[in-house]
């Protein structure tokens, strides 16, 4: 039975490994990455954890706003869509997408917040710039229910922090940025 276990041993697996390290060049410790239903964090470390007898790759990923730590397998970070942080044009595509008209449809409330939250949750900084722009209340407008202002903050938080990663400000600056590019369009 020994003979039988030693092909089954984790010599194809440590093969495997090797041959994904080069996903592992995308990422590294220290860069700022983007998990589509939890927005930026920090890459920590890039450590081997072994799970149901398997050697995993693991990024640890902090995302300090939410006092969290993620662990994802380097060999599935892009199947889940983690990706770098937007270049510079991305954001500005992002902000000149606040400044259009918002774009709500005749739709029952359930399903625009369902679309709303798939958004937000796709990681994707101009889909979730969208969400802004369309749940953004000027001060003359009415009021929003609970739930919309919910999804908007969320919204509003995400992007939000994705700019202040990219331009390398702090998220209140942040903050100030998108709002602002959310009243040249109601000027």
């Amino acid at each position: 039975m020994t003979t039988a276990k030693a092909p089954v041993a984790p010599a194809p697996a440590a093969k495997k490994i090797p041959a994904n390290s080069n996903r592992k060049l995308d990422f590294k410790a220290n860069d700022h990455v983007v998990y589509p239903t939890h927005g930026v964090g920090k890459i920590m470390r890039i450590e081997e954890q072994e799970v149901a007898g398997l050697k995993l790759e693991l990024f640890v990923i902090t995302f300090d706003k939410d006092k969290m730590t993620l662990r994802v397998p380097v060999t599935k970070a892009k199947a889940v869509g983690m990706r770098k942080l937007s270049s510079p044009d991305t954001v500005a595509t992002a902000l000149n997408t606040l400044k259009g008209r918002a774009r709500v449809k005749r739709t029952m409330w359930s399903r625009r917040a369902q679309e709303y939250e798939a958004k937000i949750n796709s990681g994707d900084l101009v889909s979730i710039a969208e969400v802004v722009r369309d749940l953004h209340r000027a001060s003359g407008q009415p009021e929003q229910s609970y739930s919309e202002r919910q999804l908007y903050e969320a919204a509003l938080a995400r992007m939000a922090r994705e700019v202040a990663a990219v331009e390398k400000i702090d998220e209140t600056a942040a903050v100030k940025r998108v709002e602002g590019a959310l009243l040249k369009k109601a000027a």
